[in-house]
């Protein structure tokens, strides 16, 4: 039975000490840590009245460590947990007393607790554990772990701390700026012990049983086929108003029939969520009392962020959060969608060394994080956030493997994202791609048919590894997001002050799927063009609208004076920095330029003329995001789309939008003219891609025939210059060259080819169109225009019934169909598609 002990104000008061810390305390002597003996720090304040464990034994220091966390088993609850520098480790049941109590120097407003300790056994191999009867679904605990506290030697063992269980299912509470969330007294790291109780101020885990009922069946959609889009849980639907207002910014309204619709329609296939693990804001945002948005701050690597659930789940509990995120995984198969999550497994939210003392810096600072080496012992920091999780431990392996494999198999989750992957390979000489946690995401019977994706890069040494992850991994392709803004933007720019750009050499290059980064393998090319994720935005950085607007970022809302973001944007504003008014009559009213690239307003052309300061350029800046977009669906690999992106979102020019949990950041559903164009225009494109398998390759070009296509002398992929010849070497290096024709033949009979035409010149160009299956023997292309980016709307091209044949004067083919020959032509900045049907076998 539990004998209760009750805390009634939350602070810790003087106890005699438990059997169990004299026994482990009593044969301490020298404590060895990274090769340094030294002398055992004082012990640490005694412990209260605790509770007994079943399982008296003596304790089997070499019995095969449990599996950890505090699970529901028979009688009451299994509890294993690492702390391998421990000396005494309890298990801290935790019950509210009083849920409304005043604030105080006791603790903030809100509960006060009742708390009873448990010994627990050990260490076996660095595991302490026991079975506790009596122990229910929905109990709140912790640990608190004596032991040495010597920061110099990394250790920083702190009793008067409660510690969250780095396995648990559930956290309930909220973190409080307060000096008792830290292990060290004052503002010395390395100074000594806080003696405060940190339990009224911080979060406590809750036991949660796991969850029963069978999930959809994964939809598995092939790589070739996938389209990520990259959403925040709250942020997409906190503004959709279609929603019922309890379920926006919700796991449940992710899952609503209203948003499902909007992807189906899009044409996502997978859904890539920013973290959605339990967090906590960095020090220095919880001291101001911001926080982290987009969530890469953890406090919980098993347990589902509280507050994205609805009210009446984070009422219920942690096992109805629970059950709502495997709800929201359900719905979305059940429709298709796969779920991938974003999952920060580099570093934690403690910060630095002078940081919070949550969880693993009071279990076993020197095991978990990785330090320099040095004397007096310094985290080694490779992710720009204080500390760096050490993947050359395998209890850190360990922890990151039983995570994945929980997320997959019990919430039914797709696969991952891998925030700062590089950290997750580093051994003991840096990168390794053959490290053990990449060699078991590849060969583990759980991890290994997931979609599993790389962020590959950290702030480490060595830390930029574009293409350098083994498969079966896909891979962010920073390389396509630069070459693509170069190409359309930062290079446009250039050249409206008379200067040379780079050419069109790179951008073939990630037009054709990056071979020259994700082609070297064992055979060679193994991994296909499906490996590289193309983006041209992400989270963080410029929104597409934002990227068209903006020079320079404008960050000072995030506190930082704008210091924060980068300064690599690659962005064009057209010649006017910031929102333009673009008013016509057609639409009713004016607005207030604060909407995008072309305000509130529809394009020109639809009612009378526009009018407003820098109006003439809203137009060209739409095209722009058009060429952007298009160039993202039509190239080989796997697209991904930011949410907001395909109705033209913007951040007002913040690109490190990553404390603003606002309208600056939520995803806007009210829409003016030309964003209901430009949403048009994603579909429509997004459907060009779903209809052609020449823009969908599954295999990397090779400028061959492909076998069984019905014309042998017809190679995959042929690139054209603007006069139709094949680009030779001297074009290709030429940096004025601007025009660029991507001629890719259909895989399969009865396919069509596709001819992808660039034009990036600020003039119009003649553009001849070119053919390759004539000079094979095969029948000579008949190109139709699928799709001009220079179209407002899909549905602006309008063939005129009493035009002759060929092409019209603006170039147009008329009739829909042109010659391999026939010149046409292209407006400044834009991008056509060109069709040409196959004979089938």
């Amino acid at each position: 039975m539990l004998t209760p002990w009750v805390l009634g104000d939350g602070r810790a008061r003087a106890r005699p000490a438990t059997e169990a810390y004299r026994r482990a305390h009593d044969g301490a002597g020298d404590t060895r840590h990274n090769g340094r003996v030294h002398a055992p720090s004082d012990p640490p304040r005694p412990a209260g009245p605790t509770v007994p464990s079943t399982g008296a034994r003596r304790t089997d220091r070499h019995a095969p460590p449990p599996p950890l966390g505090v699970r529901v088993a028979g009688d009451g609850v299994d509890v294993a947990v690492l702390a391998s520098h421990a000396t005494a480790v309890e298990l801290c049941l935790v019950d509210v007393v009083d849920a409304e109590a005043p604030g105080g120097e006791d603790g903030p407003a809100g509960p006060r607790f009742r708390e009873r300790r448990v010994p627990l056994e050990g260490p076996a191999f660095g595991v302490w554990r026991a079975h506790v009867p009596g122990v229910r679904p929905g109990q709140r605990y912790g640990f608190r772990v004596h032991g040495p506290w010597d920061p110099a030697a990394g250790l920083r063992h702190n009793p008067a701390k409660l510690l969250v269980d780095p396995y648990a299912r559930g956290l309930v509470g909220d973190l409080v700026d307060h000096p008792a969330i830290r292990g060290h007294a004052g503002d010395d790291p390395y100074g000594p012990a806080d003696p405060r109780d940190s339990l009224p101020f911080v979060p406590h885990s809750v036991v949660v049983a796991e969850p029963g009922g069978a999930l959809a069946p994964r939809p598995r959609v092939p790589w070739s086929e996938t389209v990520v889009y990259e959403a925040h849980v709250r942020g997409l639907t906190q503004r959709l108003e279609a929603l019922p207002e309890h379920l926006r910014g919700t796991y449940a309204g992710l899952a609503h029939p209203v948003t499902i619709e909007h992807l189906r329609a899009l044409g996502v296939t997978t859904l890539e969520l920013l973290p959605v693990h339990a967090n906590v804001p960095e020090p220095h945002l919880l001291a101001r009392g911001a926080t982290n948005y987009w969530g890469y701050s953890t406090l919980g690597f098993f347990a589902p962020h509280a507050a994205y659930a609805t009210r009446g789940a984070q009422d219920a509990g942690p096992a109805a959060v629970l059950d709502e995120v495997r709800g929201m995984v359900h719905l979305l198969h059940e429709a298709g969608i796969e779920v991938l999550l974003d999952v920060v497994h580099n570093h934690t939210c403690e910060g630095g060394a002078d940081g919070y003392h949550l969880s693993w810096r009071g279990l076993d600072n020197a095991v978990h994080y990785l330090h320099d080496g040095a004397t007096p012992a310094r985290l080694a920091d490779v992710t720009g956030t204080g500390n760096s999780l050490d993947f050359r431990r395998p209890a850190v392996v360990r922890a990151a493997l039983d995570s994945l494999r929980y997320w997959a198999e019990v919430v039914g989750v797709d696969g991952f994202r891998f925030d700062l992957a590089v950290t997750l390979g580093r051994g003991a000489s840096g990168f390794d791609a053959d490290h053990p946690f990449l060699v078991a995401l590849q060969t583990d019977p759980v991890l290994s048919g997931l979609k599993l994706v790389a962020e590959p890069w950290d702030v480490g040494p060595g830390g930029w590894r574009t293409g350098q992850f083994p498969p079966p991994m896909a891979e962010w392709n920073d390389r396509f997001r630069d070459a693509v803004r170069q190409f359309w933007l930062a290079d446009a720019r250039e050249a409206s002050h008379g200067r040379p750009g780079h050419g069109v050499r790179d951008l073939a290059t990630r037009l054709a799927g990056s071979a020259d980064l994700f082609g070297h393998s064992d055979p060679p090319l193994l991994r296909g063009p499906v490996a590289s994720v193309s983006y041209v935005t992400a989270h963080d950085g410029f929104t597409l609208a934002d990227l068209v607007a903006y020079d320079h970022k404008h960050n000072l809302a995030n506190g930082e004076g704008n210091r924060d973001g980068t300064d690599d944007n690659r962005s064009w504003n057209h010649g006017l920095e910031g929102p333009v008014a673009d008013v016509t009559r057609a639409a009713g009213a004016s607005g207030p330029g604060g909407s995008g690239p072309g305000g509130s307003g529809s394009a020109p052309g639809s009612g009378e003329a526009a009018f407003g300061p820098g109006v003439e350029i809203a137009p060209l800046r739409r095209r722009s995001i058009r060429n952007l977009l298009a160039t993202l669906v039509l190239s080989a690999g796997t697209p991904m789309l930011t949410a907001g992106d395909e109705m033209g979102r913007t951040q007002r020019g913040n690109n490190n939008a990553y404390v603003q949990d606002d309208e600056t950041s939520w995803v806007s559903w009210d829409l003016s003219p030309w964003r209901k164009d430009l949403l048009a225009t994603a579909r429509y494109l997004l459907g060009l891609r779903r209809e052609h398998p020449a823009l969908r390759p599954d295999a990397f070009y090779t400028g061959r025939p492909r076998p069984g296509t019905g014309v042998p002398g017809v190679p995959d992929l042929v690139w054209f210059d603007a006069e139709g010849e094949l680009l030779d070497h001297g074009t290709w290096h030429d940096p004025h060259v601007r025009t660029l024709q991507m001629l890719r033949t259909a895989p399969e009979p009865g396919a069509c080819d596709v001819l992808v035409v660039l034009a990036g010149s600020l003039d119009a160009v003649d553009v001849t169109l070119p053919g390759a299956r004539a000079a094979s023997g095969g029948e000579p292309e008949r190109w139709s225009l699928a799709w001009d980016s220079d179209w407002e709307h899909p549905d602006d091209r309008v063939p005129d019934p009493d035009g002759p044949g060929g092409l019209a004067a603006d170039g147009a083919p008329v009739d829909g169909t042109a010659r391999a020959g026939d010149v046409v032509v292209l407006e400044p900045l834009s991008l056509q598609v060109y069709l040409s049907p196959t004979s089938p076998r």
